[in-house]
């Protein structure tokens, strides 16, 4: 605790670092908080896991103790912006914690929460604002919170901003916020397109970096195994069950490869979760809250939880898939080897992904050590149990409610079932409002050919309401179209016209006779009729659900 005291941090802060035992500052935090107690600007390259949160945490708290103004009203002094939800509120705990004794208001808003709420906490104004991008700038369009009374604006792994296409946002961000005012700006990484942006809101920065620049951490052993793409499941599964395993990472390129390496590792017993973006915000908390606690041993992730999620005792962290942007894998393997510790990140690379594998050991001038496949390793394939099907009615946050279990068998989404494929375009088994002839109910056909006259009612309708279709007789197309719309002279599609209101009469001429062609006019496919040239098929077959019930409100209305 001496070099916090040598630096003049306020009491209350000194007090909550000694409960939370953190003594000994990172050399991101000793190059930082000294030129940010001045009041500077400060550009900031370092690796994940290295105190950044503390580094601009601990001299903005500490200025806040030092000059206490009362809060406004839809208002916050100091910004700070997340790429994702997770690190957001991972950033909110850590300013809780350390200004816990100080009296200052932190609210944490992102996506898939209650705007509702969030708008109540920030009607009366608050102290630190941790936000995503997105959901700040809803809050900003429904008037919930203002930026003019910024004092500090943090901007935090601002690369992953680039890659998740904020950089439109920060661009309007960047406007609303007042021109005075301090600016911190962190990266891991920091490519041209990354510091063009941080010009953008800095002002004389004081740059600090405590590595090169997409540099791996030192005390990580990276291994790699080169292995089938569909035999990457079964080498998991093995290593996964080595007792060395504490508690690991597997990352997953796509969302639908994550759920279905989580339903193979549950077939081989061993107990996992999934966090991506197509899990709801309950979903993703709950997932990662059980991995703090180590109730869940594995968690099965996409690149949503590469950046800043602090999880202490990873073990290891296994990279199913190489990711296709090589600064990702500094993420990944990021989230092991943590204050201090050692960590040991595996990566599986198939034949497709040597490409991806060179461009990473070219970004990080590192060599990958090669591991061999494990002895009876095709037996192990051949054994791999079945992966666990899941929850009858689970359906995960973007999915059809009530929909249909089943699709591909690889996983990958698309209609299953045994529907017949839809008529192609064209054809004459399609009509044009998009029907094929097998989709036409068989009550919207009429009686068949040879049925007793007396099926039909004496207003025109079949016994089940719809009006009869008669296919043996149809106008040429050059004649007028019998789909009237309510006069006496045309009966077609009579639905409520001034003699009778016959209702929907899709015979003929006149209301209430079965003679004519088909509703819209044109032979009928079922005719048998020869066609002229120039002619072809008006099958239309019904019409949409509701449609013919609001057309009849509406002229009824009228």
């Amino acid at each position: 605790m001496s070099y916090f005291k040598e630096l003049g941090l306020a009491q209350p802060i000194l007090k909550a670092l000694e409960q939370s035992g953190y003594d000994t500052p990172t050399p991101i935090q000793m190059q930082s908080i000294p030129s940010l107690l001045q009041g500077r600007d400060l550009c900031g390259i370092a690796q994940t896991g290295t105190g950044k949160t503390a580094a601009f945490a601990l001299p903005s708290l500490h200025r806040f103790a030092t000059d206490i103004k009362p809060r406004k009203a839809y208002s916050c002094r100091m910004l700070v912006l997340s790429p994702t939800r997770e690190l957001a509120a991972q950033i909110a705990d850590k300013f809780r914690d350390y200004g816990k004794y100080l009296g200052l208001t932190v609210q944490c808003v992102f996506g898939g929460m209650p705007i509702f709420t969030q708008k109540k906490k920030l009607s009366v104004g608050v102290d630190i604002l941790v936000a995503t991008p997105g959901r700040l700038l809803d809050l900003i369009e429904q008037r919930a919170v203002t930026l003019k009374d910024v004092e500090i604006f943090v901007l935090d792994e601002a690369d992953q901003m680039m890659d998740l296409g904020f950089i439109h946002a920060l661009k309007r961000i960047d406007l609303l916020l007042p021109k005075q005012r301090q600016s911190l700006f962190f990266s891991a990484t920091m490519p041209k397109a990354i510091s063009e942006l941080g010009n953008r809101f800095l002002n004389n920065p004081v740059r600090v970096s405590v590595a090169p620049a997409a540099t791996t951490a030192e005390r990580v052993e990276q291994h790699v195994t080169f292995v089938n793409q569909g035999e990457k499941q079964a080498l998991l599964n093995h290593r996964l069950k080595d007792e060395a395993v504490e508690r690991a990472l597997v990352f997953t390129r796509t969302k639908h490869g994550a759920d279905r390496v989580v339903r193979h590792l549950a077939g081989a017993g061993i107990k996992a979760a999934a966090i991506h973006g197509n899990k709801s915000q309950g979903q993703r908390t709950a997932a990662l809250q059980g991995f703090r606690a180590g109730h869940i041993r594995i968690l099965v992730a996409t690149d949503i939880a590469a950046r800043g999620i602090d999880v202490p005792g990873v073990s290891h962290v296994f990279n199913y898939e190489l990711p296709n942007v090589p600064d990702q894998y500094v993420h990944r393997i990021g989230r092991t080897a943590r204050a201090g510790a050692d960590g040991i990140a595996v990566s599986f690379v198939a034949d497709d992904e040597r490409g991806y594998l060179k461009d990473i050991e070219r970004l990080t001038k590192v060599k990958l050590n090669q591991i061999g496949l494990p002895e009876g390793f095709r037996q192990m394939v051949s054994e791999m149990p079945k992966p666990v099907a899941p929850p009858r009615g689970e359906q995960e946050r973007g999915g059809r409610p009530g929909g249909r279990p089943g699709g591909r068998p690889d996983g990958r989404s698309g209609s299953g079932g045994g529907r017949k494929p839809r008529p192609a375009f064209g054809s004459p088994l399609m009509s044009r409002d998009g029907y094929g002839r097998d989709e036409i109910p068989v009550s919207a056909r009429g009686p068949r050919d040879g049925a007793p006259q007396d099926a039909r009612r004496q207003d025109g309708r079949n016994q089940d309401g719809r009006g009869s279709v008669n296919r043996n007789s149809a106008p040429r197309r050059d004649q007028q179209r019998s789909d009237n719309r309510g006069t006496e002279s045309r009966g077609g599609d009579n639905r409520g016209g001034y003699e009778g209101r016959s209702g929907e009469n899709r015979g003929g001429q006149s209301g209430g006779q079965s003679g004519g062609g088909h509703k819209r006019g044109g032979p009928s496919i079922a005719s048998g009729k020869p066609r002229t040239d120039g002619e072809r098929p008006r099958n239309y077959g019904p019409k949409p659900s509701g449609v013919g019930r609001f057309k009849d409100n509406v002229k009824r209305a009228r």
